[in-house]
């Protein structure tokens, strides 16, 4: 008898009880290089990048509904999980990236996207941090932090992302509350994901192999905190807009700056785990963990290039978004022969 693994069948359901919850991070990557590329005038290239992070999005809405079904165990295993239950925010953000892609083309469907992402956010909000944090049975929590919680930010300043876009096309006063309100908590979640993540690797053990891609999402985060601020001030004027303006602006201008101060401290981190201590760089699903901040940071400082009329900044997006576009092939074609080995293949 033939061992299930050894089927296509049985390679394609370990596979699927293996999913990452954090794959949505490919949506977002894809997503946030296509507007990067449309800011800097490659409407093809990015019109590409479009149909795949639809079609990146759709397929894993389906194969998660898939797990839910012929692995409910395994996915509650991991939205209850302190190392992988924060990956679950990438949805969050994912929508909110197509939705911020297509707000223009199809506002109605971007609306929609927005909406489910707020929704999940907020319950994801309330729950994940107790699955995770507070009613786990393991002590100290503060032992599990690592750089997937930044994503609780992440979620919160995407939303914030789309409902700012999406203001600019479908005018009204609910959609700037929402994106100034997502703003605020957003940054404040950042704050306190930045202390436990802190004190994970001032009092803990942290080794090269605890040095994992999620990391960068750190500042992933301070560039969408950076982007989202942007499109806020860019927003026409209104009492909100007026009386939280100048803070906005301030944080979001903070927050780049922040950004920009991590990229070389990790890439030195990524060269002392991989080159001084020889971990293999192997493909896996975190590897998006990367390839998003990069472009997120090409983007961010296109926007507040443009909203505070700094051609500096302008000038960094446009060529860093190449960066960005360069991390993601890699990334892809990694991807690629690692399906056909793994799954594919016998």
């Amino acid at each position: 008898m033939r061992r299930p693994g050894s089927t296509l069948g049985g390679r394609l359901h370990a596979a699927l009880r293996e999913l990452s919850p954090g794959y949505f991070a490919a949506v977002m990557a894809t997503g946030i290089i296509s507007v990067g590329l449309g800011f800097d005038g490659r409407r093809l290239l990015s019109r590409c990048l479009l149909v795949l992070t639809v079609a990146a999005f759709v397929g894993l809405v389906l194969l998660n509904g898939w797990r839910l079904v012929s692995h409910r165990a395994e996915l509650v295993d991991d939205f209850t999980h302190p190392l992988r239950g924060f990956g679950f925010y990438t949805f969050v953000a994912a929508a909110d990236v197509l939705a911020a892609r297509i707000a223009t083309d199809s506002t109605d469907i971007a609306l929609v996207l927005l909406a489910v992402a707020t929704a999940s956010w907020l319950l994801r909000g309330y729950a994940v941090p107790w699955t995770t944090r507070l009613g786990a049975g393991e002590r100290p929590i503060v032992a599990a932090a690592n750089g997937t919680w930044f994503m609780w930010a992440v979620g919160g300043q995407s939303v914030a992302v789309a409902a700012a876009v999406l203001a600019a096309v479908h005018p009204g006063p609910t959609l700037p509350a929402v994106a100034v309100g997502a703003w605020f908590l957003g940054v404040f979640l950042y704050a306190v994901d930045g202390v436990f993540v802190a004190m994970r690797l001032l009092a803990f053990d942290f080794g090269p192999a605890d040095l994992t891609p999620p990391y960068w999402v750190a500042m992933g985060a301070a560039a969408i905190t950076a982007l989202a601020g942007a499109e806020i001030t860019l927003l026409p004027s209104g009492p909100l807009l007026d009386a939280a303006g100048d803070a906005i602006r301030g944080g979001s201008l903070f927050a780049w700056v922040l950004a920009t101060w991590l990229v070389p401290a990790l890439f030195a981190m990524g060269w002392w785990r991989h080159v001084t201590h020889r971990v293999p760089l192997t493909y896996e699903a975190n590897l998006w963990s990367i390839v998003f901040p990069l472009g997120m940071y090409a983007v961010a400082s296109t926007r507040i290039g443009t909203a505070d009329h700094l051609s500096l900044l302008t000038d960094i997006g446009r060529v860093w978004i190449w960066v960005a576009l360069a991390a993601w092939l890699v990334t892809f074609l990694a991807g690629v022969e690692h399906v056909v080995r793994r799954v594919l293949l016998p």
